[in-house]
């Protein structure tokens, strides 16, 4: 995996808004209009916006590293690189329905399919494993990721993550002997220990969402 080079991409595109504040100013125009289950601050709500993304953004390379190291740890490299590779690919070679965004509006929408795609694996792990390959809780920031991409729009990268576990994972990849191995693992208290600097994305950066709140 080249993670210099996604963090490299991830450093000109902040770049590109230090330059021309593209992202802040889209973030301006969205704001009247985000769903009420978003829940910002009323102190620069602005500002908390554009930094969740910025975060939501940086966090790509550590969590496709971590992951890779986890899997390796557990006897399933083979199976969970090509899933970490297409999250990475998003990044270097993004997907033709991502034409016509640059800067950091792209990269939230790369960010997003790389998080969905480590959200969906982590499903997958919760099933055959009771534990996710990641205890990193980015639900909600998924979903206010969503929400700020535009339902339709992340609604079509939806389906490019789900075509993407689809064709690399499937209940031959978790019958592995080495899976097995891992699954005693778990079993294990030190275990998952290096997983708890992970906190929830979206509380860490004062971005709520309640569930309960309608349009």
């Amino acid at each position: 995996m080249n993670i210099a080079a996604l963090r490299e991409q991830i450093t000109r595109a902040h770049q590109h808004e230090a330059e021309t504040g593209q992202l802040k100013q889209q973030l301006a125009q969205q704001l009247p209009h985000l769903h009420p289950a978003i829940q910002l601050p009323e102190q620069d709500a602005q500002g908390v916006l554009t930094r969740f993304v910025s975060a939501y953004i940086d966090q790509v390379p550590e969590v496709l590293e971590a992951a890779h190291d986890v899997a390796r740890e557990a006897g399933i490299e083979s199976q969970i690189k090509p899933v970490l590779a297409i999250a990475e690919a998003y990044f270097v070679t993004p997907p033709t329905i991502m034409d016509g965004h640059v800067g950091l509006d792209s990269l939230l929408d790369e960010a997003y399919l790389a998080h969905r795609l480590v959200e969906e694996v982590n499903d997958l792990y919760i099933k055959h494993f009771q534990q996710p390959l990641i205890p990193l809780d980015t639900t909600v920031a998924n979903l206010i990721a969503h929400q700020l991409i535009g339902e339709s729009f992340a609604n079509q990268l939806d389906e490019v993550v789900h075509h993407s576990v689809d064709n690399l994972l499937n209940e031959e990849s978790f019958a592995l002997e080495s899976v097995e191995a891992y699954r005693e693992k778990l079993s294990s208290p030190d275990t998952g220990a290096a997983w708890k600097r992970w906190p929830c994305l979206s509380r860490q950066l004062g971005v709520g969402l309640d569930l309960d709140q309608s349009a």
